[in-house]
């Protein structure tokens, strides 16, 4: 009956059956008759059929919308089923930057998670030095960080993107007409860092001896809060991830030394002997996004 049922809720998402039959790879014919069976199973009948349209009963609507809740316990059942049968084989812990802003990461949990509903999937986020520190002690099966030391044979070192390191600026900064912007340009502006209150230190000496900053910096808790300190014009924010800048007052310029762009390398990393089977899935799932 689950399968059944799964027909069904397809055959009311996509409002056709011909359509529903596609995404769930089988007949329209086929899906036809399993949602007749469900009908004749339950004793009642769910669409009212009006030559090729249809439309929901009163019983059928309620059936729709409590077998949503339905399947939303079931997969949470077995999901919790699976970790208890399979212990720490069902789990993957993921980090990631703390001040990441692309979605790479989200449309890949998106897709990852889909074709692995069994999975629990645990999320950390930290600075560089406290992904490293995850992924060296074992507190994460695989992190998504910058390449800020020389790649080591310990690890797997999958590299996803190699960029220009831009900044985000208030719309209504003068520079913001700029094509790119310099490390001289914004000497006198400060730096807003996303970064935990014991990592302020370690992320400032990175900008400012291997970025070349110069200027005062300030320190965010989070994204959101580091994007409202730049819209209000209280200075700029070194953006992580790739793509434009979000909507909402910021501006994204590329960040040059000289007349070069400095460059970002962002990659994924997990140790050779982890023996999770889920982490190349995962990886696999992500560098496709990044491509």
């Amino acid at each position: 009956m689950l399968r059944q049922i799964r027909y069904f809720q397809a055959v009311v998402r996509c409002h056709s059956f011909s359509e529903a039959a596609e995404e769930c790879h089988i007949s329209q014919s086929a899906i036809s008759q399993q949602v007749k069976a469900l009908e004749n199973e339950l004793g009642f009948a769910l669409l009212e059929r009006k030559n090729r349209s249809f439309a929901l009963t009163p019983a059928g609507e309620h059936f729709y919308r409590k077998s949503l809740v339905l399947m939303a316990d079931y997969e949470r059942l077995r999901a919790e089923s699976a970790h208890i049968a399979q212990g720490d084989r069902a789990r993957l812990t993921i980090g990631y930057l703390r001040s990441y802003a692309g979605r790479e990461v989200q449309l890949a949990l998106e897709e990852f998670a889909s074709a692995h509903p069994q999975l629990e999937v645990r999320l950390l986020y930290g600075n560089h030095e406290e992904l490293f520190d995850l992924v060296r002690g074992g507190g994460a099966d695989v992190v998504l960080n910058d390449q800020r030391r020389a790649f080591s044979e310990e690890y797997v070192n999958l590299v996803l993107s190699e960029q220009a390191l831009c900044i985000e600026l208030a719309v209504r900064d003068p520079m913001a007409a700029l094509p790119a912007v310099t490390v001289e340009d914004v000497k006198n502006v400060p730096c807003i860092l996303v970064a935990s209150e014991g990592q302020r230190e370690i992320e400032r000496a990175f900008y400012q001896t291997v970025i070349g900053l110069q200027g005062d910096f300030l320190y965010a808790e989070n994204l959101e809060e580091a994007r409202l300190l730049v819209v209000s014009g209280q200075g700029f924010l070194p953006a992580e991830g790739v793509g434009a800048a979000e909507p909402g007052g910021t501006v994204r310029l590329p960040l040059c030394r000289g007349e070069e762009s400095i460059m970002r390398r962002y990659g994924l990393f997990w140790k050779k002997n982890n023996p999770n089977p889920m982490i190349e899935a995962f990886a696999a799932a992500l560098k496709s996004k990044f491509a």
